[in-house]
């Protein structure tokens, strides 16, 4: 278990310290919804964590597999619904593995990409669509 702190500090912004490393985050409000959008606003969160999960859990696979995965990259568009309930409509990720990787390895990263926890915890929630390259 893993305890975060939250505090609502005004005007729309939140600061948050993760308890076993005492590393501070703040989140602001978008602009496109009252706020200044200085920071990451609570739903680019759940976007950058669905990029980084993907990134992690390959590069776990990876280690695993003795293989280099620097330079691998995750490219993550959030798109918001514009009517209705304000919420997540759809994360577009990006994903492009190194070169030097064969088509097995690529293909053992990118179940695993796929498989990540964020995924998993997202999927039937939030619409969501990784592309390979």
């Amino acid at each position: 278990m893993t305890t975060i702190q939250c505090l609502y500090g005004g005007e729309l912004r939140c600061t948050s310290r993760h308890d076993p490393s005492a590393t501070l985050l703040e989140t602001d409000a978008p602009t496109d919804n009252q706020g200044k959008g200085e920071r990451f606003s609570p739903t680019d969160l759940v976007a950058t964590a669905l990029a980084t999960c993907i990134l992690t859990i390959m590069g776990i696979v990876a280690q695993r597999h003795g293989w280099s995965l620097e330079g691998t990259s995750a490219r993550v568009e959030k798109t918001m619904t514009s009517s209705g309930v304000r919420k997540i409509a759809l994360l577009e990720v990006w994903i492009t593995l190194p070169e030097h990787l064969d088509g097995e390895a690529q293909g053992i990263l990118q179940q695993a990409g796929e498989g990540c926890p964020v995924k998993r915890s997202l999927e039937g929630a939030v619409p969501m669509l990784l592309h390979w390259s």
